[in-house]
């Protein structure tokens, strides 16, 4: 009776950053629209993918240079984060020019099986059965989603391409989980719009300007939604919070960002949506449902909650 009392206070306290997560990565559901919008106009993916990341980078480089040097470790494992996650993000980009968003969505949000796989092979981070089953949930709902009649052979080259984002995804979210928390919220986002950015920069620098700057006065609007609204923003919240719910839970919480591709792709592209995406909706609800919060204290837990003192 005393071990389940004293569980419930871990429980509820995870309540509202959960909420948090799931509110962050809605936000970053809302990227086909603007990737896809960008593509469409003639820009580059790498430059879509840079522009994404760009303003986070300026806007929170002075955090960065204020850091202690003995923080760069850190800084560092945030830079390869966000060199990882940034490159792999044109792989997304360039699938959403030819292939549904439904089909991308479908393959991207396999990033938490990637999450766990790289937290146990990596970091020896053991998952729950239950972590693993919510796991499998959202594969069996991306797969229910999916139509794979309606994939042409031609896409395969680029429905292969489109894992590297969930797979560093995966280890971005890992990352950040078991190597960021020693610094600020802030100072994880900074670092990892940083190496995003500069991972992208010399794609840019080699490229023709027609294919890498806006042409209509309206790119510019799309860029600050892409940039504001899907990254600096979100990820400040996800920075924040994931840490506070684990790996596990974070990877299965985010996977709402596959219904809302649904929906971008229904209502803003004119995608065609039917019954399996609800079921598909109703299986990562079950899904987040069904994944507990940490309640060991592993490496996060320890650096976000301080010892009781005796």
């Amino acid at each position: 009776m005393t071990e389940l009392t004293q569980s419930i206070p871990l429980e509820r306290s995870t309540l509202l950053p959960t909420c948090l997560v799931v509110l962050a990565c809605f936000c970053f559901g809302t990227i086909p629209y603007f990737a896809k919008s960008l593509s469409d106009a003639g820009m580059a993916p790498y430059a879509v993918a840079f522009y994404r990341y760009g303003l986070s980078a300026i806007a929170l480089l002075p955090i960065l240079l204020r850091l202690p040097a003995t923080q760069l470790r850190t800084v560092l494992w945030g830079i390869l984060s966000g060199v990882s996650v940034g490159l792999g993000w044109v792989g997304f980009v360039s699938a959403l020019e030819t292939v549904p968003v439904t089909t991308v969505g479908v393959l991207y949000m396999t990033y938490p099986v990637f999450t766990i796989l790289i937290g146990w092979l990596w970091f020896r981070d053991t998952p729950s059965r239950r972590a693993i089953c919510g796991a499998l949930m959202v594969i069996m709902a991306a797969l229910l989603a999916g139509s794979p009649a309606a994939v042409e052979p031609r896409h395969l080259p680029a429905m292969l391409i489109s894992l590297t984002a969930p797979i560093s995804f995966g280890l971005g979210i890992n990352i950040l989980i078991h190597k960021l928390t020693p610094i600020r919220a802030l100072a994880r986002v900074a670092s990892f719009s940083a190496g995003a950015s500069l991972g992208l920069l010399p794609l840019l620098i080699l490229s023709a300007p027609d294919s890498v700057l806006p042409q209509q006065p309206g790119d510019w609007w799309l860029i600050a939604g892409l940039a504001l609204g899907t990254a600096l923003l979100p990820q400040w919240i996800y920075s924040v919070f994931a840490p506070e719910i684990g790996a596990a839970r974070s990877a299965v919480a985010g996977s709402v960002e596959l219904p809302t591709m649904f929906f971008v792709g229904w209502f803003l592209l004119g995608e065609n949506i039917g019954i399996a995406q609800w079921l598909a909706c109703l299986l990562v609800t079950l899904a987040i449902l069904l994944t507990p919060a940490r309640a060991t204290r592993n490496l996060a837990t320890t650096l976000i909650i301080p010892p009781k003192r005796q």
